[in-house]
């Protein structure tokens, strides 16, 4: 029988929740696009219930204990005492969430001598050395889609907060002001501006498509060109590379998956090419941008704004500097974790569970590293090398 670690994030802080502030959430049976949502072959769970933190355990511990594989739920992932330390040496599958993240490094891979997957529940697997994988034969697996058009909300929601001015109102109504002024000084339309995003996949084209209707001028850049008919349908401008986008956009959303390639990428030289008071918004990982570069930008003006759910590390310690800059719209990272979005994860974590266990082959959609080598929608969207 498999040990399956799991690492989540903790309960709520009150305890929890016997109840919820609806009673479920609408069902959904295929993206856009015509990918079908998870399809295994029952759930232990009611759909809208918390499943991410411990307790939730996902809704998998009645399905594994009843299989007799031992099932270990912690948020306890860092430093050599961590009980993600002590368990990982026999475990055979890890299971773990973007938003609070059991790094996979090449060292815990190497002492992990019985490991054979790893699922991360949601999108984005960066946080398993992918090289370390490839070398050690470990399969990588994500439920891809299950919350991109969760995140392509979020994105919308931080790009009119920053561009109206949102937040610093909404603390003058909590203070018990009414300094219209002090919040309509740097308050915008969102109308006529242009916009651009780093990346047009699942998530990058949604949030294109929910722009559309706020009468913007969209860009995007990315190494795979949208299809014509796309491109015409939302008056899209395509750029070769993120410097000529930047340059021409008001507002910039990152929208990429981390790898070698993308590491670092918005840094001084960045964003000295971007415009004067441009507002930047990361939803995709906090280690594309330069942590002390965008704190440089704000203070100095060069950006308006800056917001995001995605920190390196996460999560963040308390004295992380994007906590107290100037004009940041920042929330940990939630953009993917909605209850609506926890469902779909979920059932598609144990889709791919089941599927292991079975014999059965994984969807290609959810494979990232599979037989020593990139897969699915992992040779599609990273590159092979090193992120530090």
């Amino acid at each position: 029988m498999a040990k399956v670690l799991c690492v989540l994030y903790d309960d709520p802080v009150a305890g929890y929740p016997t109840s919820h502030a609806r009673d479920g959430v609408p069902k959904i049976e295929r993206y856009p696009g015509g990918q079908t949502t998870p399809t295994p072959k029952r759930i232990d769970f009611k759909p809208g219930e918390l499943l991410g933190s411990v307790s939730g355990g996902l809704g998998l511990r009645k399905f594994l204990e009843g299989l007799g594989h031992t099932f270990v739920v912690t948020s306890d992932k860092e430093g050599a005492t961590s009980v993600f330390e002590r368990e990982l040496p026999d475990a055979e599958i890890v299971i773990s969430q973007p938003f609070w993240p059991a790094y996979l490094t090449a060292e815990r891979i190497a002492k992990a001598k019985k490991l054979k997957l790893a699922i991360t529940a949601g999108i984005g697997s960066d946080h398993v050395d992918l090289q370390a994988a490839i070398e050690h034969g470990v399969t990588v697996a994500e439920v891809t889609y299950s919350n991109s058009i969760s995140v392509s909300e979020h994105v919308v929601m931080m790009i009119l907060s920053l561009v109206r001015n949102y937040i610093p109102s909404y603390k003058w109504v909590i203070d018990g002001g009414w300094n219209i002024a002090d919040c309509v000084s740097s308050s915008y339309d969102l109308e006529a501006m242009e916009v651009g995003t780093v990346g047009s996949g699942r998530i990058g084209l949604a949030v294109l498509r929910r722009l559309k209707p706020f009468d913007v001028k969209l860009h995007y850049t990315d190494r795979h060109r949208l299809p014509e008919d796309v491109e015409k349908d939302l008056n899209l401008t395509y750029h070769p590379n993120v410097e000529s986008m930047v340059r021409v956009c008001d507002v910039v959303t990152i929208n990429a998956p981390l790898h070698p390639e993308t590491e670092h990428l918005f840094n001084d030289a960045l964003i000295d090419k971007m415009k004067r008071g441009a507002y930047l918004v990361n939803t995709a990982r906090g280690k594309i941008c330069d942590r002390d570069a965008v704190v440089r930008a704000l203070k100095s003006g060069k950006l308006a704004g800056y917001a995001g759910d995605v920190w390196f590390p996460q999560p963040a310690p308390r004295d992380h500097p994007w906590r107290t800059m100037p004009h940041h719209g920042m929330t940990p990272h939630t953009s993917g974790t909605s209850l609506s979005a926890q469902a779909r994860y979920a059932a598609g974590t144990r889709e791919i569970l089941e599927c292991w266990f079975e014999g059965r082959p994984i969807r290609e959609e959810y494979l990232i590293v599979d037989r020593g080598k990139l897969a699915g929608t992992g040779a599609h969207s990273y590159s092979v090398g090193k992120t530090s």
